[in-house]
């Protein structure tokens, strides 16, 4: 392996993931240094967009191509920097989670993710396909971490979902480790024992908390649920009352990289997948499963390529306004 002095070298050399500092993995105010090649195509940006709710979350920052994220590992949190570097990624690590990150970092930029299982036989799929072969499905292996801002998002509009997060994040959550100055969201063991009125002033009414509270509780047996098979494991979610198929979708495209886990009860997407594929502007729940059923096992791969091609069905009638639980 080539020194740390020179990591361009080191990624030439041909190691998937090549840890470079190894004597600063117990030290939390140095980083942890790896370079990561990854198998075949990858666009780091546009997988990992998904997991940034709105342009202020302050778990993650996109500083033009390099990303920063801050996530809780099973041993501490910490703060993971990742950079291109010739045709493969320069990553920096810091915090007691460090090690855990780096190790981690393979599955969340997609690895495992086998896109060659997708067909894209339709002919825009297939056109967008070939702009965008650097998407992947990643797994952050996070369940609460990614089931928080879905429970959020549930029947509200993105501006109160996202302003209700970040509010949630600074009241409850901690400053992440390194130097960019991002934040943990709230641990669920905290989650758990906030009243439910305390998160009204956040934006936040009754049922939504209680739903936060009780997923909270059982934290330890949603995080498992990654050793499970997909249906499975979205199945296990839903059994929190107030988590549906749409919560445990959003939940499992993050936590688990699951390609298949399409968001039933949308509001937007079933019409936006009826005008791309059949030219309907109106959809339904039905019809869109029936449009996405020959690429079964792969759905949310299609609706992920239609989305980031900004395809939109025809408008009709107002926009539903934004509004304030914290002021009721």
């Amino acid at each position: 392996m080539s020194s740390a002095s020179d990591p361009s070298a080191a990624l030439a050399a041909g190691p998937t993931l090549a840890v470079m500092s190894a004597a600063f993995v117990d030290r939390t105010d140095q980083p942890l240094e790896s370079l990561y090649r990854p198998r075949g195509a990858l666009d780091v940006a546009l997988t990992l967009a998904p997991l940034r709710h709105g342009h202020g979350d302050p778990t993650i920052r996109f500083d033009g191509r390099t990303i920063w994220r801050a996530t809780r590992t099973p041993e501490g949190p910490a703060t993971t920097r990742i950079e291109p570097l010739g045709d493969g990624y320069r990553v920096l690590a810091w915090g007691p989670g460090a090690g855990s990150a780096i190790a981690a970092l393979p599955r969340l930029l997609g690895d495992g993710d086998r896109v060659e299982a997708f067909v894209p036989v339709h002919p825009l799929l297939r056109e967008l396909h070939r702009r965008a072969p650097g998407i992947r499905f990643g797994r952050t292996d996070a369940v609460m971490e990614s089931l928080l801002p879905a429970i959020i998002e549930q029947k509200v509009t993105g501006i109160e979902a996202r302003a209700a997060y970040r509010a949630l994040i600074y009241r409850h959550g901690e400053r992440a480790p390194g130097p960019r100055g991002l934040w943990l969201a709230p641990a669920p063991e905290g989650l758990a024992t906030i009243p439910y009125y305390d998160f009204h002033p956040l934006g936040l009414e009754q049922r939504r908390a209680v739903v936060i509270k009780r997923s909270a509780e059982r934290a330890a047996w949603l995080e498992a649920a990654g050793e499970l098979a997909p249906e499975a494991a979205r199945s296990r979610l839903q059994s929190i009352p107030g988590v549906g198929p749409w919560t445990a979708a959003e939940t499992a495209r993050a936590a688990f990289g699951d390609p298949d886990a399409v968001s039933v009860g949308d509001y937007h997407l079933p019409s936006l997948v009826c005008w791309a594929l059949a030219r309907e502007p109106r959809g339904t729940d039905e019809r869109m499963l029936e449009l996405l059923e020959p690429w079964h096992g792969q759905r949310a791969r299609v609706v992920r390529l239609l989305e980031h091609a900004g395809i939109a069905p025809p408008k009709w009638g107002p926009r539903v306004r934004p509004g304030s639980i914290a002021g009721l």
